[in-house]
């Protein structure tokens, strides 16, 4: 049994992040390279290597940042949540003169993986994640989505009952966990879109629900 810090738990840790212009500009080449390759041959068929050579950096740039196709998939995972925490702090949080309900509902599309530059996602992902991911690493990202929600009522201040945490983080798991299960299931996009839709009525109506409450 390997211990938390071993070597081989090390190597599915990327070694640094990006600060840099042109080298954010090569972990992105890196990523697209790395997304393509997967698509095209298969996750067995990924390696650093071939990600380097496709991407057109030096292996050892590629050894820079990521130490083993592990890590670069634990990178392209973060990035994937930065890119849609981003999205959501543009277009639910950031803009002028919304109503609540329009922001929430740009909120659950977002999450729910029909509204944005959708990020490309892979039912093997969800397998590679107790092999890949530490449990601090889904802790910490599970608290930056339940703090984007908080975020995002903060910014309603039209909305007359703000939801205790509880519910909050009931209509988080029906939104985050739908879009889990049906990259697992391989839900068609229409239907998701429709179950999405759904979703964001339910998470409206339980808001809604909050103010009639409390008249």
């Amino acid at each position: 049994m390997t211990s938390k810090n071993s070597p081989a738990q090390s190597r599915n840790k990327p070694l640094k992040r990006p600060t840099q212009g042109r080298a954010k500009m090569t972990v992105q080449a890196i990523f697209d390279t790395y997304v393509r390759i997967w698509q095209r041959d298969g996750w067995e068929r990924v390696t650093t290597r071939a990600v380097a050579l496709e991407a057109g950096v030096a292996v050892g740039t590629l050894y820079d940042y990521f130490p083993s196709k592990q890590a670069l998939h634990s990178g392209y995972v973060r990035h994937c949540i930065e890119r849609l925490l981003q999205a959501i702090e543009q277009q639910a949080i950031e803009p002028v003169g919304l109503v609540w309900q329009e922001r929430v509902g740009r909120l659950v599309r977002l999450l729910g993986g029909v509204a944005g530059e959708a990020a490309w996602f892979h039912p093997q992902m969800l397998e590679l994640e107790p092999v890949i991911a530490e449990q601090k690493h889904q802790q910490r990202a599970y608290a930056e989505l339940m703090n984007i929600w908080q975020r995002v009522l903060e910014a309603c201040p039209d909305l007359p009952v703000k939801p205790s945490v509880s519910r909050l983080e009931a209509l988080h798991l029906m939104v985050w966990g739908a879009r889990r299960y049906a990259l697992l299931t391989q839900l068609p996009g229409e239907r998701l879109a429709e179950l999405v839709a759904e979703q964001e009525q339910v998470c409206l109506l339980a808001l809604e629900s909050l103010s009639a409450g409390s008249e």
